[in-house]
């Protein structure tokens, strides 16, 4: 690949440049965000995420090289115009966070080193004018963050980490205005424990990060995931 792509040391199938779009609007006194349900057979199949997908070469404006931004930018715009038919200005586009899988024990063989990005809907992205095919995307709907997290709670709908974690950072805000504002992009490059039946995810900042022992004393950034009484996301780092 002509651009850098941040990847784990110890990966043991390298990750795979990809970039996100999350479109943002006003809804009726707070924010929504627009999700994805994705096909069986995609990446990320039967879940509910944001547009997006692999980078590539034709994605890469002449002379950026490697700056892997301007190709992201691109390759969001270009996946949500394939994904679900909209238009959006690749300058609307404020970059929001980075995600990186573990290197090793994945959640998901194909592993993706995305670059995620927020954005705000205008009325060419109203519901009669997104178009899904029914096969890579069954649907869509515009849905607060708050209450797409309860829905993952009640089992409603299946979604991954990143996605998580973004509605959790979207659902403090109560318009886009405010949201954008505070955008300041974040690299999550993920570690994974276990603690008992129970998955963890690790970030920068907590004090078990890169370690094997979870119960570590000190800060934390986090993900647990308990399949039984819900996940929980602590971060006491900023």
């Amino acid at each position: 690949m002509r651009i850098d792509v941040i990847d784990q040391p110890d990966a043991e199938v390298p990750a795979r440049p990809a970039a996100t779009l999350v479109l943002v609007r006003d809804g009726d006194g707070e924010l929504e965000v627009l999700m994805i349900h994705r096909g069986a057979e995609t990446a990320f199949g039967g879940m509910w995420a944001f547009p997006g997908g692999g980078i590539e070469d034709d994605d890469i404006p002449a002379g950026t090289e490697p700056d892997p931004l301007p190709a992201a930018r691109r390759a969001a715009v270009r996946e949500t115009q394939e994904e679900i038919s909209l238009t959006v200005d690749p300058d609307s586009l404020v970059f929001w966070s980075h995600w990186l899988p573990p290197g090793k024990n994945a959640l998901s063989p194909k592993r993706y080193s995305t670059w995620f990005f927020v954005a705000e809907a205008h009325d060419g992205h109203a519901d009669h004018v997104i178009d899904v095919d029914g096969n890579e995307v069954h649907a869509h709907q515009w849905v607060p963050p708050a209450v797409a997290l309860h829905m993952q709670e009640r089992g409603e709908i299946l979604i991954a980490p990143p996605t998580y974690v973004t509605l959790t950072q979207l659902a403090r805000y109560g318009d886009v205005a405010s949201a954008l504002a505070a955008a300041d992009p974040r690299y999550f490059a993920t570690h994974m424990l276990m603690d008992g039946e129970t998955r963890l995810c690790l970030w920068e900042g907590d004090a078990a990060y890169g370690l094997d022992d979870h119960t570590i004393d000190g800060p934390r950034h986090r993900l647990a995931m308990d399949e039984v009484n819900g996940w929980r996301y602590f971060n006491t780092v900023g």
